[in-house]
């Protein structure tokens, strides 16, 4: 796997650690609102932060996303 793909799995963990989610519930959420491919987007700011950051910053792009995708 290359850096990008394993820090997508990273977040992926992280965020379902965070949010008290089954990976199913996290991937399903991730694809519905486009999280992997923003991770991979930004991934150069991302990973060099720390994982609560990473948390709430998925949590708010995801909030600011869901008007458009409801």
């Amino acid at each position: 796997m290359d850096d990008k793909t394993n820090f997508v799995v990273y977040c992926i963990e992280e965020y379902k650690a965070a949010k008290g989610l089954d990976g199913k519930g996290v991937i399903d959420l991730f694809n519905r609102y486009c999280v992997i491919d923003y991770i991979r987007d930004y991934y150069e700011a991302l990973h060099a932060t720390g994982r609560q950051y990473i948390v709430d910053d998925i949590s708010m792009y995801i909030e600011a996303r869901q008007p458009f995708m409801a």
